[in-house]
Parts: C-alpha cells; structure tokens; sequence
C-alpha cells in the first residue's frame, strides 16, 4: 500500500489497512474505513475517517476524529481534538479545546483547555478549565 505525501502531509488510500504501529513526522489523514491493528503517533494533526478503527492508542499534535470511527486505546494531544458523532474512544487527554459530538462514548476527558459537549455523550470524568453543554437532549 502506497501513502501519498503533499508537503508534510501524508494521505492514506481509502479503505487501508496497517497491520502495526504506524509513526509519521508530520500531519496524516486517514480516510473512511482506515483500520490500525497497533498504535499511531503524529507529530501535527491526524484526521481520522469515518468508521475507521485504531486498536491502540494515539499521540498526536491535534485530532479530529470522523462519525463512527473507534479508538480502543488511549488519545493523547499537545493541541485541539473535535470527536465527531457516535464516536468510540478510550481516556482521552489533550492541551487544548476538546469538542464532542452527539453519541460520543468516551472514557473520560482531561483537558488544559475548554470542552465543549454538543448534545448527549457517554464519558466517565470530565476535566478541564471550562465545561460547556449545548442541546443536552
């Protein structure tokens, strides 16, 4: 399997598969249906497909993580993280803004910054500086 790079940004083929760790310097986007048998670091931003599967865990710089996508181990960011809708994550701990999306189950949220809850999620703890809820229906 071929990734493409574009500057410092490396763009997997629809569908991949990637049987280990997977390691990049630089910024990755994952498209639908991705899946990751091991663990993933990026040093800029990783976008995260929808319905695409990491059985890891995550070390990134930012993150946005696609509707339907699942990560079994932790997500761990020096920046922002959008978690979009019935996404399934594990702890998840980051240095900025972290905004969750209706459906969202996660295993607690721990954050320097401001998170920001669009309509009902599934969490255990939630820490940050600010916790806002919007449409909680």
């Amino acid at each position: 399997m071929k990734i493409r790079q574009i500057g410092d940004t490396y763009i997997a083929p629809p569908g991949a598969v990637f049987a280990g760790n997977v390691k990049i310097d630089g910024d990755l986007i994952l498209p639908a249906k991705t899946n990751i048998w091991g663990s993933l670091v990026v040093s800029g931003r990783v976008d995260l497909g929808p319905c695409s599967q990491i059985k890891g865990s995550v070390w990134c710089g930012r993150a946005v993580i696609g509707a339907w996508a699942t990560i079994e181990g932790s997500l761990t960011s020096t920046g922002d993280v959008t978690i979009s809708d019935n996404a399934h994550l594990g702890p998840v701990e980051a240095q900025g803004t972290v905004i969750l999306r209706p459906g969202v189950v996660a295993h607690g949220v721990q954050t320097t910054g401001t998170i920001w809850i669009y309509g009902k999620i599934k969490s255990g703890g939630l820490s940050g500086r600010h916790v806002k809820v919007y449409g909680n229906s």
